[in-house]
């Protein structure tokens, strides 16, 4: 493996997930887009997994002297210390009242803006959780029942945000819409395409679905969602509620979102730390999409004509991929879409020697669980074997988490405080 083989497999790994970690971190790509304070004063605002980290970033370089103040909400243990900026921990995946009243302020505050003044938006994953002001009509008791309906659906995020966005007072464009003054949102992106209308639901992006569109959301995945969710949106659906701000909307011609992370940055530099480590990498794709158990079964078809044939590239190769595979739950096991994925990807390879691989979320929180992924060996299956851990059975029941933990291959991280989706990477030595 020339350089690498002085490496263990598992501490490439890890590098190289460190290594993609580094690319989006917010203190360090958030300050060369900050922008001139106006002759006003600064708003911040916002909300996601990143929303502590990057206020943080604004705060260390906006002028002292120049007018600055805010509130963003993030996950619990995922906060900051700040002096000028507040930073409020609220419920995700499922939101909770202390994200309503952060929404609420958020929107007061906004509301209290002069044209004189600037609006930045801080915007991350999980941000569609967090940023929670149900619109008139919808308790949050409805919009913790609708958000577990979504997260047992399998639906991918694009339409769980079209849900989201119609059962929101601030999110879909409302945010910037509530807002006299400029608007900069600065966007970490989690999703697929880096399009900023499904990003934390894209407070400040224009929103092209309609109130019909999450009508038909419910109905493609059979979901059973309060009675007073299924009305708004049939009202909203017969012009008896304002739709969100569509494109072309003249609310957006003072409104800029940028994009300053995404999955892709960080895939090409864990590409450059393999290449570091002689060792070819080949990118898959940011938007790898699908089930997970499915997704690992294709990739690990892959691994194997490359271990056994050369084919089509010699190893030793590390296939790097992100995105964000889906997981539809039917059974009562724990563990998020990165651990079933390698549970799946293990009994595809079925202990096939000199393949490694790690899939961690770069959150650093797989699911509702406290790691951030897991590592599989070529041994794994028969270490598991030998704790009576049946990998099949607990692959059909969901219980990824169970598989890793019983074998001591979880990827504990604590919270990262960025969020540009799933990394994944097969090493094939």
């Amino acid at each position: 493996m020339g350089v690498g083989s002085k490496m263990s497999p598992k501490d490439l790994l890890l590098g190289s997930f460190h290594a993609a970690l580094e690319v989006a971190d917010p203190l360090k790509i958030v300050p060369q887009h900050l922008p001139t304070p106006p002759k006003g004063r600064t708003l911040v605002v916002g909300a996601g997994k990143a929303a502590g980290a990057m206020a943080l970033a604004v705060e260390q370089n906006w002028p002292a002297k120049a007018p600055l103040d805010g509130v963003v909400v993030t996950r619990y243990r995922h906060g900051t210390l700040t002096n000028r900026i507040a930073v409020v921990e609220a419920g995700h995946p499922v939101p909770d009242e202390s994200g309503e009243q952060a929404a609420h302020e958020i929107l007061r505050k906004v509301k209290g803006l002069s044209a004189d003044d600037l609006l930045v938006v801080l915007v991350s994953g999980g941000g569609s959780a967090l940023l929670s002001l149900p619109a008139d009509g919808v308790s949050m008791a409805d919009l913790k029942a609708t958000t577990r309906e979504l997260l047992r659906s399998g639906a991918p995020i694009q339409d769980m945000n079209t849900v989201r966005k119609h059962l929101s007072a601030i999110q879909g464009g409302r945010l910037a819409a509530a807002s006299r003054a400029p608007v900069l949102a600065l966007i970490v992106s989690d999703v697929t395409g880096d399009d900023p209308t499904h990003i934390a639901s894209g407070p400040c992006a224009p929103d092209p679905t309609t109130f019909q569109d999450a009508l038909a959301v419910l109905e493609r995945y059979s979901m059973r969602v309060p009675e007073a969710v299924r009305t708004h949106f049939s009202r909203g659906a017969k012009a008896k509620v304002p739709e969100t701000p569509k494109p072309g909307s003249r609310i957006f011609r003072r409104v800029e979102n940028r994009v300053i992370a995404t999955a892709q940055g960080s895939l090409q530099t864990a590409a450059r730390y393999f290449i570091g480590h002689d060792i070819h990498p080949a990118i898959l794709g940011d938007a790898v999409t699908g089930e997970a158990r499915e997704v690992a079964k294709a990739h690990g078809a892959l691994a194997l004509e490359i271990r056994r044939h050369g084919l089509p590239w010699q190893p030793p190769v590390a296939l790097i991929s992100g995105g964000e595979t889906t997981v539809t739950v039917r059974g009562e096991g724990r563990g998020g879409r990165n651990s079933e994925y390698l549970l799946s990807l293990a009994l595809s390879l079925d202990g096939a020697e000199k393949i490694h691989a790690l899939a961690c979320d770069t959150d650093g929180i797989d699911g509702s669980e406290d790691n951030a992924g897991v590592m599989l060996a070529p041994d794994s299956l028969a270490r598991a074997a030998g704790r009576n851990l049946d990998a099949a059975k607990l692959l059909a029941g969901n219980d990824a988490y169970g598989f890793f933990s019983g074998i001591g291959d979880l990827v504990v991280t604590g919270p990262t405080r960025t969020n540009v989706n799933d990394y994944r990477v097969i090493l094939i030595q």
